[in-house]
Protein backbone atom coordinates (compact mmCIF):
# COMPACT_ATOMS: atom_id res chain seq x y z
CA UNK A 1 0.00 0.00 0.00
CA UNK A 2 1.73 3.34 -0.83
CA UNK A 3 1.81 5.88 2.33
CA UNK A 4 3.16 9.36 1.46
CA UNK A 5 6.52 9.97 2.55
CA UNK A 6 6.34 13.80 3.63
CA UNK A 7 2.89 15.31 5.40
CA UNK A 8 1.50 17.30 3.08
CA UNK A 9 1.36 21.43 4.13
CA UNK A 10 -1.72 23.09 4.34
CA UNK A 11 -0.62 25.49 1.13
CA UNK A 12 -0.60 22.59 -0.92
CA UNK A 13 -3.54 20.97 0.39
CA UNK A 14 -5.68 24.13 0.20
CA UNK A 15 -4.00 25.06 -3.28
CA UNK A 16 -5.63 22.19 -5.00
CA UNK A 17 -8.94 22.00 -2.95
CA UNK A 18 -9.44 26.06 -4.63
CA UNK A 19 -10.74 25.65 -7.97
CA UNK A 20 -13.64 23.44 -6.42
CA UNK A 21 -14.74 26.17 -4.11
CA UNK A 22 -16.18 28.90 -6.59
CA UNK A 23 -19.42 29.70 -6.43
CA UNK A 24 -21.17 30.48 -9.39
CA UNK A 25 -23.56 33.59 -10.01
CA UNK A 26 -27.22 32.61 -10.99
CA UNK A 27 -27.89 33.27 -14.38
CA UNK A 28 -30.43 35.90 -15.01
CA UNK A 29 -33.22 36.70 -17.79
CA UNK A 30 -34.43 40.52 -18.25
CA UNK A 31 -38.52 40.95 -17.64
CA UNK A 32 -40.12 41.25 -21.21
CA UNK A 33 -42.35 44.09 -19.23
CA UNK A 34 -40.07 46.41 -17.24
CA UNK A 35 -37.12 45.18 -19.21
CA UNK A 36 -35.38 44.94 -15.72
CA UNK A 37 -33.18 41.88 -14.65
CA UNK A 38 -34.70 38.78 -13.01
CA UNK A 39 -34.19 35.43 -11.77
CA UNK A 40 -35.67 32.72 -14.73
CA UNK A 41 -39.08 31.21 -14.07
CA UNK A 42 -39.70 33.44 -10.98
CA UNK A 43 -42.15 36.29 -10.47
CA UNK A 44 -40.70 39.43 -11.23
CA UNK A 45 -40.20 41.36 -8.24
CA UNK A 46 -40.28 44.78 -10.40
CA UNK A 47 -43.66 44.71 -11.92
CA UNK A 48 -45.06 41.56 -10.46
CA UNK A 49 -45.40 39.85 -13.87
CA UNK A 50 -45.39 36.18 -14.78
CA UNK A 51 -45.29 34.45 -18.33
CA UNK A 52 -46.97 37.96 -19.37
CA UNK A 53 -49.25 37.61 -16.76
CA UNK A 54 -49.93 40.01 -13.12
CA UNK A 55 -49.74 37.92 -10.18
CA UNK A 56 -51.94 39.55 -7.70
CA UNK A 57 -50.45 38.65 -4.07
CA UNK A 58 -53.25 37.44 -1.87
CA UNK A 59 -53.53 39.60 1.04
CA UNK A 60 -56.13 37.99 2.21
CA UNK A 61 -54.85 34.24 3.73
CA UNK A 62 -52.76 37.00 5.61
CA UNK A 63 -55.05 38.16 7.33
Amino acid sequence: MAVPKRKTSKAKRDSRRAPNMKKALPGLSICPQCHEPKLPHRVCPNCNYYDGKEIVADNAAEA
